[in-house]
């Protein structure tokens, strides 16, 4: 049987423990980027960690009457600090601290300028795109700095900074930008970071790339006594079975399983019918619950990936590489809330504590859905994935989105609340961005700290995103609470449910209890779309050719009732003079009455339909202020043949009050037999 692997977290298992160190050198600094095991040391006074994005700065809080303002503002694509001339603010930070994480959904050819410890000379000073590009050390590792298939652009070279740290764009920097970065405790002694690094700083990058771009198959260092145990479970139906008790003080250092549940869609309630538990020194309340297949970091059903500390392996194992010490004692449970025996292999790695369990904290994984939600009106746009109290460190998240109807779920912003804090201290730009990717894309992708590992198409049905903070982790002193806002409301429905990861000190307060059965499963019933019998879907038609744009389905399913099928072929990038070919499709010759419904937007243009090379009437102007249909209508009677014919759409201007994007949406065309 093979083995599990977590070597990949041993190689840094003797690193000290933040709270002991005063000197962090840059390669100290790049292992933060794959250690696991630091995630569980209690944080250190001042340890902090915040970020500066380009959030809308319309959400404020009014400290005057205690209450939030335009929580829910979302243009959230070019906030910033200030202007100074015409340069621009993005970001001010005081050290000692080191910057984990640079994001944008669009970087252009703007130079942005990183100046620290009061430099009057940039440490760097590059267009944006060159930050993300790779063709400028050190930002050049494939993992460490990265282009996601969805559209988002992610670097987490470390740029540390002794005294502070300013940010400055030249205008046309692009759209959108995150700059996280962690504060180290005062007296802190930290290498300023400088392009020209050193051969031990530039292998160190080296190796985490490596680590990164292997992830779960990444080889390490075995940890000193690490143990193996294999069981296999016959997991009786509305039982929970035992599957290994550990005397501490140790650490689990990994825990896979293998089951074969039935194919989809019934693998989707077998994965929510089991559930992991695991309780910690006697806890009458455990510290890990989840769904079996939810707690690996994906759901629902088995959808396969690859990450750093979570994955679906393709030989059919589920792995979790978190660090999990503990102090007397490790119970570890699979409950089967369903109605069927299920057979399962474990295999679980635990080993001796490599720093003492004092100064080590608890980890947890709690599985919910709606659950503490924000009691100011104002903030009912804000879905609480984790509400905790005590010290510790938050590391990552996994969602889970049903959302039948379509239509973009995620506009919604981050927002941590650390210790209490009244405003946040890190506030996103959109729910995608903060799971690194951008523009609402339904295109699935891999890697070691963020991934979508599952759209059901175009973002309607189910899906599922993670991100894991190591880094970037989020350490609190006395509360953490983590939302992202949730913009569709759950009778429409777009429903959420959630695994919010952290580390929490012995004595700190996890509220979250076991859900029931009825809570987990059942929930996803389909919706039927609208649609109007007897047209053709203008989505449906085939593309005979085109001289310029791009022409694919819209979901306008944020429309109900107004366009059939919820969606209409969206024809974008266009100019005038440009063709649009359609393959008309009539399934019997004879003399029919010819209509169609477009679409009238902002940005739309004037249009000239023509059929089979014939013009259907004037040119059409499809500018209004508001996105609406334009109802039916009709292009006189036409004596047709059977098979297909050509329907095309030619861009000849627009409106003098529209947007000149030229757009074109075509609903449905209908065929009515005289």
């Amino acid at each position: 049987m093979k083995k599990l692997v977590t070597g990949l977290m041993a190689l840094v298992a003797c690193l000290p423990l933040w709270a002991a160190e005063q000197e962090i050198t840059y390669v100290d600094l790049v292992k933060r980027l794959t250690d696991l095991e630091q995630l569980a040391a209690t944080p250190a006074p001042g340890e902090q960690c915040a970020q500066w994005s380009s959030y809308d700065r319309r959400s404020r809080y009014d400290a005057a009457t205690g209450k939030y303002v335009g929580w829910d503002a979302n243009g959230d694509g070019n906030g910033i600090i200030r202007k100074e001339g015409d340069k621009l603010v993005l970001a001010e930070m005081e050290g000692p601290g080191c910057i984990f994480r640079t994001w944008s959904a669009t970087p252009k050819e703007g130079h942005v300028r990183i100046y620290l410890d009061g430099a009057t000379e940039p440490a760097v000073d590059l267009p944006f795109t060159g930050y993300f590009n790779r063709k400028n050390e050190p930002f050049t590792r494939s993992a460490i700095v990265h282009t996601t298939p969805a559209n988002g652009w992610n670097n987490y070279t470390p740029i540390p900074y002794q005294k502070s740290c300013k940010i400055v764009a030249d205008p046309g920097w692009g759209d959108y930008y995150h700059f996280t970065y962690a504060t180290f405790p005062k007296g802190t002694q930290v290498s300023t970071f400088k392009r020209d690094l050193s051969a031990a700083d530039l292998g160190a990058l080296d190796q985490a790339n490596t680590i990164l771009s292997q992830r779960s198959f990444a080889a390490g260092v075995k940890r000193a006594g690490e143990k193996l145990l294999s069981k296999a479970v016959k997991a009786s139906a509305g039982k929970t079975t035992a599957i290994i008790t550990l005397k501490g003080p140790q650490a689990i250092t990994g825990i896979r399983v293998k089951l074969n549940p039935p194919p989809a869609p019934g693998d989707l309630d077998t994965l929510r019918e089991l559930a992991l538990q695991i309780n910690w020194d006697g806890e009458t309340a455990p510290s890990i619950w989840a769904p079996l297949g939810d707690f690996f970091g994906t759901a629902p059903g088995v959808n396969r990936y690859d990450s750093l500390p979570m994955g679906v392996g393709e030989d059919g194992w589920w792995y979790c590489n978190w660090y999990m010490p503990f102090a007397q004692e490790a119970h570890v449970e699979l409950i089967n809330d369903g109605k069927i025996q299920r057979n399962v292999s474990f295999e679980v790695t635990y080993a001796p504590l490599s720093q003492p369990i004092a100064k080590l904290g608890r980890f947890h994984a709690k599985w919910h859905r709606d659950a503490f939600l924000p009691r100011e009106p104002e903030r009912a746009i804000d879905w609480p994935f984790l509400k905790t109290e005590g010290a510790g460190r938050f590391v990552g998240v996994m969602l889970h989105v049903w959302n039948p109807r379509g239509g973009w779920w995620g506009e919604g912003d981050e927002k941590f609340f650390v210790d209490g804090e009244k405003f946040p201290s890190t506030f996103g730009t959109g729910s995608e961005d903060y799971f690194g990717y951008a523009w609402s894309s339904p295109v699935l992708f891999q890697h070691a700290l963020h991934n979508q590992t599952r759209n059901d198409g175009n973002s309607r049905g189910h899906l599922s995103v993670n991100r894991w903070q190591i880094s970037e982790n989020v350490p609190f002193h006395t509360s953490f609470e983590g939302c992202i806002e949730k913009y569709y409301s759950n009778d429409r429905p777009t429903l959420y449910a959630g695994v919010a990861y952290w580390y929490l000190t012995a004595g700190g307060n996890d509220p979250y209890r076991p859900a029931p059965l009825s809570e987990r499963v059942g929930y996803w019933t389909p919706v039927e779309s609208f649609k109007i019998k007897g047209v053709i879907e203008g989505e449906k038609l085939k593309i005979l050719g085109k001289t310029g744009g791009n022409a694919a389905e819209q979901d306008l399913t944020g429309f109900p009732g107004q366009w059939s099928n919820d969606a209409h072929l969206w024809w974008i990038g266009t100019k005038p003079g440009d063709k649009l070919d359609l393959a008309l499709p009539v399934k019997q010759a004879g003399k029919c009455r010819l209509g169609m419904q477009l679409t009238k937007a902002p940005d739309y243009g004037i249009v000239q339909l023509y059929l089979d090379g014939q013009k259907l009437g004037d040119p059409i102007d499809l500018y209004r202020q508001s996105v609406t249909p334009t109802g039916l209508l009709t292009f006189g009677e036409h004596d047709l043949t059977a098979g297909d014919h050509k329907l095309t759409v030619e861009i000849v201007g627009a409106n003098d009050k529209a947007i000149k994007n030229y757009m074109f949406g075509l609903d449905y065309v209908k065929l009515d037999p005289l």
